[in-house]
C-alpha cells in the first residue's frame, strides 16, 4: 500500500472528509488508490454515496474502534 495516498480526516465533521477525498482524487490518475481515515459517523453514509455518484470504486470500508477506514480506487 505504499503507492496509496493517505488522508487523515480524523476529527473533521461532515462534509470535510468527503471534500478532502474529492480533492485528492481530482489530482490522481484513474486506478489510483486513496486511504481515508475519518471519525465522523456521517462518513459511513457519505463516502459510499460520493463514490457511487462520482464513479469511484469503494474497495473497502471498515470501522476500527470508531475510526472509519476507507480504501477508494479512482474511477
Amino acid at each position: 500500500m505504499s503507492d496509496t495516498l493517505q488522508i487523515d480526516a480524523r476529527g473533521l465533521l461532515c462534509p470535510l472528509p468527503v471534500l478532502r477525498l474529492r480533492k485528492a482524487l481530482a489530482g490522481l490518475a484513474p486506478g489510483a488508490l486513496v486511504r481515508l481515515e475519518a471519525t465522523d459517523g456521517a462518513s459511513w453514509i457519505d463516502v459510499p454515496h460520493f463514490c457511487a455518484q462520482d464513479g469511484h470504486d469503494l474497495v473497502s470500508a471498515e470501522d476500527w474502534e470508531g475510526v472509519k477506514v476507507y480504501l477508494v480506487r479512482k474511477g
